[in-house]
């Protein structure tokens, strides 16, 4: 089962990092680490995988306990461009990256 989240309002490079930490991993499993992972990425992770479990229960009729997480994909979405007031009336620019995550289970 797959599920997206898309322009979560962290760095993609970020949630990578905590994405290579539930690679691979049972879903029950991938679940329990990044709800004690202290990273702002790990609760949109979370989030997504819950999701996807959600999806293979609910749609294909799946036992959660038979899952694990085939990928997951984090790419870059879109960067939100914002300006910060400086001295002498200058405006610095400032950028927010948000990126797109895509969390596919398959069964054991």
């Amino acid at each position: 089962m797959k599920a997206s989240l898309r322009k979560v309002r962290i760095s993609p490079k970020k949630a990578n990092i905590v994405a290579g930490l539930v690679r691979g991993k049972t879903a029950s499993e991938a679940l329990n680490l990044l709800k004690f992972t202290p990273k702002k990425a790990a609760k949109a992770l979370y989030k997504a995988i819950q999701s996807a479990v959600s999806n293979a229960t609910n749609n294909a009729k799946e036992k959660a306990e038979t899952l694990f997480v085939k990928e997951i994909v984090v790419n870059k979405g879109e960067v939100w461009k914002r300006y910060i007031p400086s001295a002498r009336g200058r405006a610095l620019p400032l950028q927010k990256p948000t990126c797109h995550i895509s969390v596919t289970l398959e069964k054991k």
